[in-house]
């Protein structure tokens, strides 16, 4: 075995016992540091090929070739060491030989001179330390902490929204949106939505349903059979279909149109105004509403009383038949009616005012 490579010499007990367990050496239990050292050269120089490119161990093969190549030069002893020399050798000339001291003393002496160099080696460490902490620290992922999951949180929120938001931007729905709230803000379409709403009930009742088909059930897809119905277009060449739909065609459009047409009060209050009050349409000429809305709607609830609630036929023009079957067939009867016209007479002049 070699001599004891300084590198070795120079790590503690705790740091050589660390490596050799690193390296498979595992029978350290009781071993003094100058056993430990001796293991690790006899096994470091053994696997010289393979443990070379460690970075561990970059310190020690260094060593060992700085050792190799250039050969150490021994100092000449001092005249006090020669003096001692002496003195040693005239008194093991005059007194017996004593046995050479056992490995274990010898490595008791040299476990006890290392806290010097433990020492040494502990202060240049500690001055090589705080780099290496450093870089490690920095490769070391830690934990985010509450600040930055909200951080994160906020940030993927705002992304998200500012993504929703160009996404509806650009799917023209807000042009739609507008178009259709200005199509629908007019007392014209709340005339024509009332009327839509009587019609959808007295259709089912003069051009009733009629089964037409059935969609098969699908098993993949789990659903069941379905029968469709359609309305029975042969109505339309009875009596049945005309007498209600023209009976609830001259009380709820006919008839009030030609009374708000020839009792237009916005026609009359815009031709006296010297201005019109923003009422005249853009060729000056005509009033904005032909027909009167309120009259209109006056005039609808004048009829519907006098025709669906006392029953008058006007001398035989409307059927008695076809005045029960409205009533029935309309959402209220009478009184729903009633209660429509009152919204679009007071859609009509609550628009009059914001007019003015």
């Amino acid at each position: 075995m070699s001599g004891i490579s300084s590198w070795l010499q120079r790590q503690r007990k705790g740091d050589l016992v660390e490596l050799a367990t690193s390296l498979g050496i595992n029978d350290l239990d009781g071993k003094r540091k100058g056993e430990i050292e001796a293991e690790l050269e006899d096994f470091l120089a053994e696997n010289a090929a393979t443990l070379s490119s460690d970075p561990r161990l970059s310190g020690y093969y260094n060593t060992r070739r700085m050792g190799m190549t250039s050969p150490v030069k021994r100092e000449a002893p001092a005249p006090a060491e020669l003096r001692i020399m002496k003195r040693r050798t005239t008194k093991a000339s005059t007194t017996p030989v004593e046995p050479e001291p056992s490995p274990s003393t010898s490595a008791e002496e040299e476990d006890t001179s290392m806290p010097v160099a433990d020492t040494s080696a502990a202060s240049t460490a500690l001055t090589r330390t705080p780099g290496r902490t450093l870089s490690l620290a920095s490769r070391i992922p830690l934990p985010a902490t509450p600040a930055d999951v909200a951080q994160a949180v906020d940030r993927s929120t705002t992304a998200v929204r500012n993504r929703m938001a160009s996404m509806y931007a650009e799917s023209k729905i807000p042009n739609h949106v507008t178009a259709t709230r200005q199509t629908l803000s007019t007392v014209t379409s709340i005339l024509f939505s009332v009327a839509a709403f009587e019609m959808y009930f007295l259709r089912k009742e003069i051009l009733a349903d009629r089964y037409a088909f059935t969609i098969p059930a699908v098993e993949v897809l789990g659903t069941n059979a379905y029968p469709i119905s359609l309305p029975d277009m042969f109505l339309l060449v009875t009596s049945s279909f005309w007498y209600p739909a023209l009976t609830w065609t001259f009380t709820s459009l006919v008839g009030p149109c030609l009374l708000g047409y020839f009792f237009n009060l916005s026609a009359a209050a815009s031709s006296s105004s010297p201005r019109g009050r923003g009422r005249l349409n853009t060729s000056g000429s005509q009033p904005e509403h032909v027909i009167d809305p309120v009259t209109f709607s006056v005039a609808k609830a004048l009829l519907s009383y006098v025709v669906y609630k006392q029953g008058v036929t006007f001398g035989g023009w409307i059927d008695p038949v076809a005045i029960s079957r409205i009533n029935d067939a309309v959402y209220g009867g009478w009184q729903g009616v009633l209660a429509g016209t009152a919204i679009t007479g007071l859609a009509s002049m609550y628009d009059a005012v914001l007019r003015k």
